[in-house]
């Protein structure tokens, strides 16, 4: 990665070079206010700023494509992006469809199978605020408007963590249960907290996956492993003198 970029994305300036090879993605958690007690701040992202975000893309002629034309690598001359949202948080059906919708932007939802229409329980023994989850029914309105889903396991372990037996249920059998309750080929993966080894990405690959995707930064090129997708993290702006300087140069 560029040694002079941030190491997140909050605005397209510092990364308009790099993007319009298009092999670029953008990875979000939700969209809404902050509850008061979270702790990972940096995983929300307001509604006025994303819209800014995907507002400022747009502008820039960039066209979210289907999310696995990016495994393909770069294309030049395209300015193609790719939006994913990992866990599936209700809030950003509430407050960030819409503003896809506007844009004619699609994007892909990573679904944490065992948990929709729950909370993310996952978070709380680290201290962390469980979010609300999105239920089948505002999966299949965020599939009809044209948007797509992928599997982010069955209950978001560490895979490398957990046994052989343990990682390949989580992989396999998410991927069956979403393609049964909604009807479409799961060909996306997304490895919970990043965590991935050669022999988790095997098992992605055996499961059927077409990519998988993490959470190295980077952009994706013509010869990237299409299961280990790098992607950058939207954010807000950090308040520290350095990124406020950047806004005024």
């Amino acid at each position: 990665m560029n040694a002079d970029l941030p190491s997140y994305y909050s605005r397209l300036g510092p990364f308009r070079e790099v993007l319009q090879g298009g092999g670029g993605i953008l990875t979000y958690h939700h969209v809404g206010p902050r509850p008061k007690g979270v702790r990972l701040k940096g995983l929300y992202v307001s509604p006025k700023l994303f819209a800014q975000q995907i507002s400022e893309l747009r502008d820039a002629d960039f066209v979210a494509e289907p999310y696995g034309n990016i495994a393909r690598g770069a294309k030049p001359g395209t300015f193609r992006i790719a939006i994913t949202f990992d866990d599936g948080f209700s809030d950003v059906f509430e407050q960030g469809l819409p503003v896809l919708r506007n844009s004619k932007f699609s994007a892909i939802q990573f679904l944490v199978t065992d948990f929709i229409g729950k909370t993310s329980e996952w978070q709380t023994p680290s201290g962390e605020i469980a979010g609300k989850l999105m239920d089948r029914a505002e999966i299949r309105e965020w599939l009809a408007a044209g948007n797509q889903i992928g599997s982010h396991t069955l209950s978001h372990p560490f895979l490398t963590k957990i046994s052989t037996t343990d990682a390949k249920e989580e992989i396999t059998t998410s991927k069956k249960k979403l393609e049964d309750w909604f009807g479409v080929p799961i060909e996306h993966f997304c490895y919970p907290y990043g965590d991935w080894n050669a022999q988790i990405r095997d098992m992605v690959e055996s499961a059927g996956y077409r990519t998988a995707c993490t959470t190295m930064p980077g952009v994706n090129r013509n010869d990237s492993d299409p299961l280990t997708l790098r992607r950058f993290t939207a954010r807000y702006p950090s308040r520290n003198l350095r990124n406020l300087l950047s806004h005024f140069s």
